[in-house]
């Protein structure tokens, strides 16, 4: 009896060391289940449809590949949703509409879409997992690979490659389309006479590029920012006008691309370093591995020889991937908190040393300039600025005794925060990396008051093109309509120096005709223009006269607005040379003073609103509310040191942070 207790015992022993086998092993498949099951269980419904395409291609040992390729599609497919209405593809008739209507503005066919089709409402939300059927997928792979092994400039592009940025299926949110072959069908013709060439290299995917890009039968395209809803990727029909913001112009050529075999992807930057705007371009590579970028459609530029983002300051550059980037995902998950929206699915990658021109290989924050009261967050936010609202760009584990971040590019205003509660919660004050000492400067907020004196709400250095336009026009006098026989009343010949410019006439003639002609290849740019004459403080009216038609051909920057009083409002002659606007006084009078107004884009301060100047001392806080009564503003009892922010309350959105260092603004 005792034996035959014994060998029960080790029975028993026996079978609680199997369960227990049995347990740990369920808990580490379940632990260790693949992505691709994983986005099967997560299809529910709809995995049979995806069962099939899996299916089709295991049973050709040909198709090994395309399994793969599959595989790959399908374990990344549950991240991707996109919205769904009938309404939403009627506001997008937008874009075919804003191709043609060559005499309205965005702004006038925005409105028109809106009370066309009505409000919009909230579109549906769709997961790409539950829908996509067997055929579309199926479609898509065969495709993708039929342009990437029959060009002669495929075997330069590895399977990894490949699969990232030709196979897939969309860019990111637009809806689901047939949209590889009508491509195809459009575009492949373009590299014919390519193909037969014995002087180009056919095997580089980048000749490739560039000579489709060349040769594009539309090259004609429009920027603007505007549009009736915020669509976010439009789809593959709608970006074909190659009209709308950068986002559009890049989605343009992603599908161009792909469609014909050239992989490419969009590199992003979420916050520039000199304007509120985020960006997108697209990247190409050569048979070794260069890449080249495209920028709002132009010619594709070697990176490393590219000045375009040297001066924009951006702090870190990303590209969009189709998968997810699990490795960074779970990097950040150890730290168990909820982090910023921007990298909860991050289908990206940093690309930010590929742009390295002026960069700090590791951005350390000293600790005595962290502020004092520790956080709560263990990640920490590299952000950058857009208007008075912080963007995070970068993150690094929340050290205060070694907080660093890596490949940080100079030139932007930036400061470090944790992410809690929904919020940014700031550990540093704003500071500024120099792009040339490679040196960082901290703004923190000094004990000694200033008076500032403010001329505009943005950055205008960007406007010196418009200022420069005018460098070479004339002002001149005549008692002849046709100007048959007239005299020079003043040449520019310096840059204006912002809104207003008053000179003296060099003549002192009466004429009945005066007017402005602007220089060479200037479009005759001018916002304003006013006569007087002596001791006069109202500008001398009369009948506009002067060369009828603008550039845009919507009557919107014709010749009548450099006299209308509004500086905000320019003349654009529709052709560079040969432009002029002026007036008919009905008598003759000598002309005393000219005060002119360069081309601008309404940043200056303008007469009669109504203005508040922050300035950052953890927080934002006022300086002081004026109504303004001139093109200057004063403020009084400003901290020295004190990175500054100048809202306009009448209108406009377009504010720059900056700071006032030798009595002028430095914008950031």
């Amino acid at each position: 009896m005792k034996y035959f207790g014994y060998i029960q015992l080790i029975v028993l022993v026996l079978f609680i060391w199997l369960g227990w086998q049995i347990i740990d092993k369920m808990a580490f498949r379940e632990e260790m289940i693949t992505p691709l099951e994983a986005a099967l269980l997560s299809a529910k419904n709809n995995r049979k449809e995806l069962e099939k395409v899996l299916c089709h291609y295991q049973k050709n040992p040909a198709d090994s590949l395309k399994y793969k390729a599959a595989c790959f599609l399908i374990e990344n497919m549950p991240f991707y949703t996109y919205s769904d209405g009938e309404q939403l593809e009627n506001y997008k008739s937008y874009y075919a509409w804003l191709k043609v209507c060559k005499n309205k503005t965005p702004q006038q066919i925005s409105d028109s879409v809106e009370k066309v089709f009505g409000p919009m409402k909230e579109p549906v939300k769709k997961r790409d997992i539950l829908e996509i059927d067997s055929a579309y997928l199926c479609h898509n792979i065969d495709w993708a690979f039929k342009v990437w092994q029959e060009q002669s400039w495929g075997k330069n592009i590895s399977f990894d490659t490949f699969c990232e940025y030709l196979l897939p299926y969309r860019i990111d949110d637009e809806p689901l389309t047939y949209w590889r072959e009508t491509y195809y069908e459009k575009y492949n013709s373009l590299l014919d006479s390519l193909r037969i060439s014995d002087t180009l290299d056919k095997e580089d995917p980048v000749v490739v590029a560039k000579y489709l890009m060349a040769r594009l039968p539309d090259k004609q395209t429009l920027y603007t920012s505007i549009a009736p809803f915020s669509f976010g990727h439009v789809g593959p029909e709608f970006v074909q006008y190659q009209v709308g913001s950068c986002r559009e112009l890049t989605d343009f050529e992603i599908y161009l691309f792909r469609a014909l075999g050239i992989p490419c992807a969009i590199d992003y930057l979420s916050a520039r370093g000199d304007v509120n705007a985020s960006h997108f371009w697209v990247i190409v590579w050569d048979k070794d591995g260069e890449g080249y970028m495209s920028d709002f459609m132009t010619k594709l530029i070697r990176v490393r020889k590219c000045d375009l983002y040297r001066w924009g300051g951006s702090a870190k550059i990303y590209r969009y991937t189709f998968s997810v980037n699990r490795e960074l995902h779970e990097q950040m998950a150890q730290y168990g908190e909820k982090v910023y929206p921007f990298w909860r699915i991050p289908k990206f990658k940093d690309t930010t040393y590929d742009y390295a021109y002026s960069y700090q290989k590791e951005l350390v924050i000293p600790l005595e300039k962290q502020y004092r009261n520790v956080r709560n967050g263990k990640i920490a936010y590299l952000c950058a600025s857009n208007r008075d609202h912080w963007i995070p760009v970068d993150w690094t584990v929340y050290d205060a005794g070694h907080l660093a971040f890596r490949y940080v590019r100079n030139g932007a205003v930036l400061r470090v925060a944790t992410y809690e509660d929904g919020a940014l919660h700031f550990l540093t004050d704003p500071f500024y990396t120099d792009r040339e000492a490679n040196e960082t400067y901290f703004y923190s907020v000094g004990k000694e008051k200033k008076e500032v004196v403010l001329y505009a709400k943005t950055n205008i250095d960007g406007e010196n093109w418009f200022r420069d336009r005018m460098i070479g026009g004339v002002f001149e006098g005549s008692n002849r309509t046709d100007f048959g026989e007239k005299d020079t009343l003043f040449i520019i010949q310096s840059r204006p120096d912002r809104l207003n410019t008053t000179v003296k006439s060099w003549s002192d003639k009466e004429y009945r005709y005066i007017r402005y002609v602007g220089p060479p290849n200037a479009h005759c740019n001018v916002s304003e223009i006013a006569f007087y004459e002596k001791n006069d403080t109202a500008a001398l009216s009369g009948k506009i006269i002067g060369t009828p038609g603008c550039w845009e051909h919507d009557g919107t920057h014709e010749y009548t607005n450099a006299f209308d009083g509004r500086t905000w409002t320019s003349f654009d002659y529709s052709e560079p040379t040969g432009g002029w606007t002026g007036l008919d006084l009905g008598r003759k009078i000598r002309i005393d003073r000219i005060v002119y107004t360069p081309r601008n884009r309404d940043n200056f301060v303008r007469p009669g609103d109504d203005y508040e100047l922050f300035y950052c001392d953890r927080d934002w806080k006022s300086g002081g509310k004026i109504k303004s009564a001139s093109d200057s503003l004063v403020f009084r009892n400003i901290p020295e040191n004190a990175l500054l922010f100048l809202r306009n309350y009448t209108r406009g959105v377009d504010e720059r942070i900056f700071v006032y260092e030798k009595g002028n603004q430095r914008w950031k």
